[in-house]
């Protein structure tokens, strides 16, 4: 096993650590409503919990995180989810889930800055780089299906606390993680922003006056705000619109993500050989179209007398489907941006991707929990239609400016 496919690897099992622990707030935020005695809004707190600490904690240490090591950032990352997951168990409370995402919400930041800085050490060029970036966010959403399968294996009607088991389970698989990491071989290069912290900082400082950034943060920002409202409400949308039991909404979400997997798996070979503009163009006008034809016809669908995933008809599972469509985005506009800098800035290119990505999911999350509570389930995600408008808008300007750069540079 080479050097090269080890870091490789750490890399995937890292992000596959961490997409279930991320994306269970959509179950949380569940449960907490049922168990906790909290409304929708209140419930989606979590997500405030979670996505903010990602934003403090990578805006505070991106710049330099080069020079404390991208190996340590993980370890230490996987060493706070370990004990976090303990505290859930042990506490089983709404301020323990608090806890829980805040800590995994610091972790990730570290985890998440040194995984794309590290992307750009293993790779050449754009194509390499679009590839294998679309390639680990696949993963990354294969570990989101596996935690919604997980999730309903401990829970039982018959022991309402039997749920909270799963976060032992969790605990071992990120220490587990910390110790493949732990003895994995990693040559980080030496790949350091500027003279010292001071200049660090000041280097991501810089790339916020690039129009290109700006440009790009607020595309990052729109797409996220989409997708993790989407992805953090189906769960309650499940229960309360197609009127599922509480473990089969659950493992339906997964459909959403493993969608979501597939696509950007199929989005790292196709653009070797299409422009990413035209992937993504293609990609945004049929979610929007989507969310106008498919999901009216979902929600005015009556689904009776399911018992598991197979009673489901067909036309249930049409709208997570969405998640081929938005799948390339994110990682494709956050690839093209990357490799269009110097590697010395991608550590702290990557806090601000981090930064932007955290704050659109809160107030993604946010809203759409205001809209299920205020304008009703039925009608919450049909609003997801405004900032996929605003997004074709920023991809226009990025694909312009990005060009504009290439032609330059050449």
């Amino acid at each position: 096993m080479s050097p090269q496919f080890r870091i490789k690897l750490a890399l995937y099992i890292n992000y596959f650590v961490f997409a279930i622990l991320l994306n269970s707030v959509g179950i949380v935020i569940l449960k907490s409503q049922k168990l906790y005695g909290v409304d929708e809004v209140q419930a989606s707190i979590l997500e405030l919990f979670k996505d903010m600490p990602i934003a403090i904690v990578s805006f505070l240490v991106a710049s330099f995180l080069p020079r404390l090591g991208y190996k340590k950032s993980m370890l230490v990352g996987l060493a706070i989810v370990t004990f976090a997951c303990l505290g859930m168990y042990f506490g089983n409370s709404f301020g323990a889930a608090k806890l829980l995402f805040l800590a995994v919400g610091v972790s990730f930041a570290l985890i998440k800055v040194s995984v794309y800085s590290t992307i750009g050490l293993l790779t050449n060029n754009q194509k390499e780089h679009n590839s294998l970036m679309s390639s680990i966010e696949g993963f990354f959403m294969f570990g989101i299906t596996l935690g919604y399968f997980l999730f309903p294996m401990f829970n039982d009607a018959a022991d309402p606390e039997g749920w909270v088991k799963v976060y032992l389970l969790l605990a071992l698989l990120s220490a587990l993680s910390f110790l493949f990491l732990l003895f994995s071989d990693f040559h980080e290069g030496d790949e350091i922003p500027g003279s010292n912290l001071v200049d660090d900082f000041a280097q991501m400082m810089k790339l916020m006056t690039k129009l290109l950034v700006i440009v790009f943060v607020f595309t990052a920002f729109l797409f996220v705000m989409v997708e993790q409202g989407i992805m953090t409400w189906l769960p309650t949308f499940n229960e309360r619109v197609l009127d599922l039991p509480e473990n089969l909404a659950i493992m339906m979400t997964s459909v959403l993500f493993i969608a979501l997997g597939v696509g950007r798996l199929v989005a790292g070979q196709l653009v070797k050989k299409i422009s990413w503009f035209w992937i993504l163009v293609v990609c945004i006008l049929v979610a929007i179209l989507m969310v106008q034809f498919v999901l009216p016809n979902a929600i005015n669908s009556k689904i009776t007398d399911v018992d598991s995933l197979l009673d489901i008809p067909l036309y249930g599972y049409a709208f997570p489907l969405i998640g081929l469509f938005l799948a390339p985005i994110y990682p494709l506009i956050n690839s093209v941006v990357l490799s269009s800098l110097p590697k010395t800035l991608h550590s702290s290119m990557s806090g601000l991707i981090i930064i932007f990505s955290a704050i659109g999911g809160t107030l993604g999350s946010r809203a759409i929990g205001y809209l299920f509570k205020n304008v009703g389930a039925e009608n919450a995600f049909t609003y997801t239609i405004i900032p996929m408008v605003l997004l074709m808008g920023c991809l226009i300007l990025l694909y312009q400016l990005t060009k504009e750069k290439d032609s330059t540079s050449g």
